[in-house]
């Protein structure tokens, strides 16, 4: 801090004198021009080497970030083209999902519709069938209703007709027709 002051005072001997007044002191013994000028090139050596010093390191940061920079910009930009090679892909995945999916419904759609007509197939042929096997029994039923009244007729008749003569004829036709046949 003295050596602040005394530099202060020598700059302000140089400039105004020993207050005699306003004007410049030519002695070079007492405005200690030498003394500062030694004083001024030690700050420009030693400050300077380290101003340069600073500055050379600040700009090797500067330098080494910008190449960061650009580095990352470069890693930011092949992620970039990476992502937008995954996006392509996954739209033609996607694409080919859709596609496979319509042909898929397509094909059972069509499956559905063949099965739709063989159980069609398969119901008018038991229809069929059923309808035979109820003509079967309706006429089953009905021989069996005819041949009940033919039989009632018959009784009938041979109840109507039932007389003893009658009995004897049919039982001497018979013993006549089983005795031919006697050996």
């Amino acid at each position: 801090m003295e050596t602040y002051m005394d530099t202060l005072n020598q700059l302000s001997t140089i400039c105004f004198g020993h207050g005699d007044g306003f004007g410049i002191n030519t002695n070079i013994l007492e405005t200690n021009i030498i003394n500062l000028s030694v004083v001024i090139g030690v700050v420009v050596s030693f400050g300077g080497d380290a101003l340069r010093s600073l500055l050379d390191n600040r700009k090797e940061t500067i330098l080494a970030n910008l190449q960061e920079a650009d580095l990352r910009a470069k890693e930011a930009q092949e992620k970039l083209a990476a992502a937008r090679l995954q996006l392509e892909q996954a739209q033609t995945k996607a694409q080919e999902i859709r596609q496979q999916g319509t042909i898929t419904a397509e094909q059972e759609k069509q499956l559905c519709i063949k099965q739709a007509e063989a159980d069609m197939a398969r119901l008018e042929d038991v229809k069929q069938q059923t309808l035979r096997l109820q003509q079967q029994r309706a006429m089953s039923q009905v021989s069996q209703q005819v041949i009940a009244l033919a039989l009632q007729k018959v009784r009938q008749k041979l109840q109507d007709a039932a007389n003893s003569a009658f009995h004897t004829s049919v039982n001497n036709s018979n013993i006549a027709f089983f005795t031919k046949y006697k050996v």
